[in-house]
């Protein structure tokens, strides 16, 4: 079975490479692919096929997908392009012969309000009108996304956020790579959608309360109406658009819309699923 997996040159994409391989999947089965190909020089030198691709050129697209019988279609980066982009990608697939596409999606995204679901959903839209089989991994918020915010929590001792009491089931981003991995490799759960998040969630109490047991330091949650962390986080230099994304998703937090923890993605991956709590420690002992 050959294999591509796209953005393998992002930190999601990378990983899903590196289980493939880890499951015993052989180098020359699988495809590595992505715009900068100097960062896959690795892979390459590790039996990987590697070759540079852009969501935005068809042709780039056709080669890289040339052969494969699964693609591992890591979702674009490119916030508000990501549904002509996928859209590039899949019409390349149908061109190449896929047989089967996995998807990286968010949470609930036909029904959330989630600030990240539109594209996602469309993109949904898109793989049901295909002819190609598909599985849509719904993927959870990674913990990763949290390890400036440890950084910054343990330095000045407090974590600050608009989240109120809103949890967050996440995990860790290795968890979602190798889901991916486990499905192109097995071509199990076609035709499904699967839910995919950490088996516990946390809120800001929680999120203090790892960080104080991890570091030994008193780490303490302020939850701030919107408009004064929009002070604070504009003091800080960000960017009006990256403070309104912010601001939205973490009143898409407060409103419950990355709770939900389950087992599936546990299930899929044949082990618990890595908590906060674990990366923090994995951070704080690598800094050490």
């Amino acid at each position: 079975m050959k294999i591509t997996v796209t953005g393998a040159t992002g930190s999601l994409g990378s990983l899903v490479v590196e289980h493939l391989l880890a499951r015993g999947v052989d180098a020359s089965d699988v495809t590595a692919t992505g715009r900068d190909t100097a960062k896959l020089s690795v892979l390459a030198e590790r039996g990987v096929r590697v070759i540079g691709s852009d969501y935005d050129d068809a042709a780039t697209l056709d080669a890289a997908f040339d052969g494969a019988d699964t693609l591992v279609l890591v979702s674009s980066s490119a916030i508000g392009r990501r549904v002509e982009q996928h859209a590039n990608a899949l019409r390349a697939a149908e061109r190449a012969g896929v047989q089967h596409v996995v998807y990286t999606s968010a949470p609930h995204a036909d029904t959330s309000p989630l600030v990240l679901a539109p594209e996602h959903k469309a993109t949904e839209a898109l793989l049901v009108a295909s002819p190609i089989e598909t599985t849509v991994l719904r993927n959870n918020w990674y913990n990763e996304n949290y390890e400036q915010a440890f950084g910054q929590a343990t330095a000045t001792g407090t974590y600050l956020a608009s989240t109120g009491a809103g949890k967050v089931a996440s995990a860790a981003r290795s968890d979602y790579a190798e889901a991916a991995a486990v499905i192109a490799s097995t071509g199990r759960h076609r035709g499904e959608t699967l839910e995919l998040a950490g088996g516990v969630a946390w809120d800001g109490e929680e999120f203090a309360a790892a960080a104080s047991r991890v570091t030994g330091r008193e780490v303490r949650y302020a939850s701030v109406p919107a408009e004064k962390y929009r002070e604070v986080l504009s003091g800080a230099g960000l960017d009006d658009q990256v403070v309104d994304f912010v601001l939205a998703l973490d009143d898409d937090i407060a409103h419950g819309l990355l709770d939900g923890p389950t087992e599936v993605l546990a299930d899929v991956i044949g082990h618990p699923t890595m908590t906060l709590e674990d990366s923090f420690s994995t951070w704080f002992h690598r800094e050490s």
